[in-house]
């Protein structure tokens, strides 16, 4: 059952799909077949990547709101009789335990890809403390900045725009920890880590931990495996990913910066299931969406984007079901 906020949420995700500029919705399309064209091995440059990034989050953010997914995130399956919100919130509770903050009161928290900022805000208020976040897409910072003030959070929750791929805008040993929650490593290019765990380690306390609930290949991915690479050519688009890493990539770039790792491992329940809810209610969606395009009320490229999400979605439901893909792979690193 949806409450009030969800459905406010879901109608005005309608609403700014339909009054997107004509250069969004191309951006968005192009970044998408950006995406595509990377997975048949087009050569790319970092700041077109990033560029592609940008374009195609400032429409899927609004897309994803209207399914309920306002997080930009599907967590794994911890409790089989709740639904994606509640597992989310049980996913971040479970990230928050992992920073083991001493003093959460006080303490000062640092949100990577923040998006609208509500994981900041679940995280600020169970602490009681900060959290700052920077996002590449400046309307999602936006409409994070917009929620803390109407939630009377402005003087601990603050919120920017950033790229993980230049300095982070913060002084040096400024956080009692930092975290992830899809929304690092996709991005990266293999030689590009080592930069960013530095900016990590610079920015954290001594004895801060970072912790991240994020997308990376399982040990069992095979780049020799033609299935293995036929399904991660249609379901990374989805993700609007770029780059793919294994745990041992993220986790040896962390040690070089300067982390111990405390843990590295699988996430703690599928998350396929949560995904399946998602790809029906967004089969359906489609439906009425077709409706709506022969009134000329919505435009062809809504119905269009939802196949694609949803062809990626099962695409990424039979690699994590195969356990080569992991949505919510775990790491927890503690600076020395």
């Amino acid at each position: 059952m949806w409450d009030s906020y969800r459905i406010k949420t879901a109608a005005t995700g309608v609403k700014r799909l339909a009054t997107l500029s004509p250069e969004d919705k191309q951006g968005c399309i192009d970044a998408y077949r950006f995406f595509q064209r990377m997975q048949a091995g087009e050569e790319t440059e970092t700041a077109q990547e990033t560029k592609a990034v940008a374009d195609y989050y400032k429409v899927l953010n609004n897309m994803l709101s209207v399914f309920d997914l306002e997080k930009l995130y599907i967590p794994p399956m911890l409790d089989m009789t709740k639904g994606l919100y509640d597992n989310q919130i049980l996913t971040e509770k479970a990230l928050l335990a992992d920073l083991a903050l001493h003093d959460p009161a006080g303490s000062h928290l640092l949100d990577m890809g923040c998006g609208r900022g509500r994981i900041a805000h679940h995280l600020a208020t169970l602490t009681g403390g900060q959290v700052s976040g920077y996002n590449i897409d400046p309307d999602q910072v936006e409409n994070g900045i917009d929620w803390a003030a109407r939630c009377g959070m402005s003087d601990r929750l603050h919120f920017k725009v950033g790229n993980h791929h230049e300095p982070l805008e913060y002084e040096s040993e400024s956080f009692d920890g930092c975290f992830s929650v899809q929304a690092v490593w996709p991005f990266f290019k293999k030689e590009e880590l080592d930069l960013h765990a530095r900016e990590m380690y610079r920015v954290l306390k001594p004895g801060a931990r970072y912790a991240c609930s994020e997308y990376l290949l399982t040990p069992y991915f095979d780049w020799e495996n033609e299935e293995h690479v036929a399904l991660h050519r249609l379901f990374l688009p989805t993700l609007a990913a770029t780059r793919s890493m294994y745990p041992a990539d993220v986790c040896g770039a962390l040690e070089r910066a300067g982390f111990h790792i405390e843990l590295s491992a699988p996430s703690r329940s599928e998350a396929w299931p949560l995904c399946d809810q998602k790809s029906d209610l967004i089969r359906r969606g489609r439906h009425l969406v077709r409706a709506l395009e022969k009134i000329k009320v919505a435009p062809a490229w809504i119905e269009e984007s939802l196949e694609l999400l949803q062809r990626g979605g099962e695409a990424w439901n039979e690699a994590e079901r195969a356990k080569i893909a992991d949505l919510n792979w775990r790491i927890v690193a503690t600076k020395q």
